[in-house]
């Protein structure tokens, strides 16, 4: 019996040892990007609606419209002073029927010289417009990214209520194996 109990130990230590090993290898990382919503740029638009409900143009909302989206990012708030650092590409659908809520689904695309050139980011969820901040889950990555898990938070910066544009804030909050 005595033999049995410090095998039972020895392996609960062992396997608190990996445990904390594994909690050591993960690293994080932080993250600030400026997403660009250019809605009114004609043929430079960011933004292409693909489809909408029969009902979207009566909805308050723009409940239904499927909206696709290849958006500058940059390293700051002003689009055309910044830094081009990549491209949001994805789509996000006017999912709230009471209040203005977008599913979000898209990449973040990193390009230029910095040490994110190729790597991307997935982030997926629920984007309830209406709040100052909003948080989704970063689903995955590629890249220096590679197993990514976190969160981002998005923060309306600008907004222009008669053409749809707007800057918005992502603060990216990541976890790497």
């Amino acid at each position: 019996m005595a033999a049995s109990s410090s095998n039972f130990v020895f392996a609960a230590a062992l396997l608190v040892l990996a445990a904390a090993t594994a909690a050591q290898a993960q690293r994080e990382t932080k993250l600030r990007v400026f997403w660009h919503d250019v809605v009114s740029g004609g043929p430079n638009s960011t933004v292409a609606q693909v489809a909408e409900a029969p009902t979207t143009n009566a909805s308050a909302t723009g409940f239904g419209a499927v909206v696709v989206i290849d958006d500058p990012l940059t390293d700051g708030p002003n689009l055309t002073a910044s830094r081009l650092v990549g491209r949001a590409q994805g789509m996000y659908v006017a999912a709230g029927k009471d209040a203005l809520s977008l599913m979000m689904a898209m990449n973040f695309v990193f390009a230029g010289d910095g040490p994110y050139n190729g790597s991307s980011l997935a982030i997926l969820g629920a984007n309830p417009a209406e709040r100052a901040v909003r948080e989704m889950p970063v689903v995955g990555g590629t890249g220096v990214f590679r197993f990514a898990r976190g969160y981002c938070q998005a923060t309306t910066r600008w907004f222009n209520a008669t053409t749809g544009d707007a800057t918005v804030e992502y603060n990216i909050h990541l976890r790497l194996d």
